[in-house]
């Protein structure tokens, strides 16, 4: 049995107490979701002729001031804009529809201005696209490195395989919870890089250890 350094020592307190403190995080104040997946409330709003973002977003700024705000251009001329914020008071509304119609010489009624509300994204709905692919991908990973790497003992490679990629996730969605990355549609992306990456080391130490095993028999005979 190999013995532990104490490098893989301070490696195992560190990872051990990120996952602690993610968990903690997790369970305390949840994920940190991007604007576009929370439950938001929205105002459309005709502006009649093809207009600027950067001057929707003056508006925005005087009316909302540091609250994060989403200008979309919608419909197929791109004359109408939908502002997305997490909350919009009838306040902010109403301020909102006279600075509109002053800058572009409107007459957009307050009263048939409608606030909606946008449901929140759930976590598994975002991730539901990638779990059949990812499932499927990782069991074929497996059976691949499992025949390979089979002189190294086949439950011994499978159960070091998924150990260290699950720990890999846990670690980065740890990572994530507690620097407060919002979560959106880059997430699975850097899921499935770190995942390729951890594959990748995986397949050098396991081509290391085969190598190994390989030149000791040689010398052996």
């Amino acid at each position: 049995m190999n013995k532990i350094t104490n490098k893989q020592k301070i490696t195992i307190l560190i990872l051990a107490i990120i996952i602690i403190a993610g968990i903690i995080v997790t369970f305390t104040s949840g994920f940190n979701f991007d604007l576009n997946l929370q439950q938001t409330k929205k105002i459309d709003l005709y502006i009649e002729n093809t207009f600027e973002e950067s001057d929707i977003r003056n508006i925005t700024n005087d009316v909302f001031g540091s609250q994060e705000v989403i200008i979309q251009k919608i419909e197929v001329y791109e004359d109408s804009v939908r502002i997305i914020a997490k909350d919009i008071t009838e306040e902010q509304k109403n301020n909102l529809v006279e600075k509109i119609n002053e800058k572009y010489g409107l007459e957009i009624s307050k009263d048939s201005t409608e606030i909606t509300t946008i449901p929140n994204t759930k976590g598994r709905d975002l991730l539901k696209p990638y779990i059949l692919p990812f499932f499927i991908a990782t069991v074929i990973i497996l059976v691949y490195m499992m025949i390979k790497y089979r002189k190294l003992g086949v439950i011994k490679t499978l159960v070091t395989v998924v150990a260290v990629l699950i720990l890999a996730e846990v670690t980065l969605f740890s990572l994530i919870a507690i620097t407060r990355i919002p979560i959106g549609i880059l997430t699975m992306p850097m899921v499935i890089a770190v995942y390729l990456f951890i594959l990748t080391l995986i397949t050098f130490k396991l081509e290391n250890k085969l190598k190994n095993k390989k030149d000791e028999k040689e010398i052996k005979e």
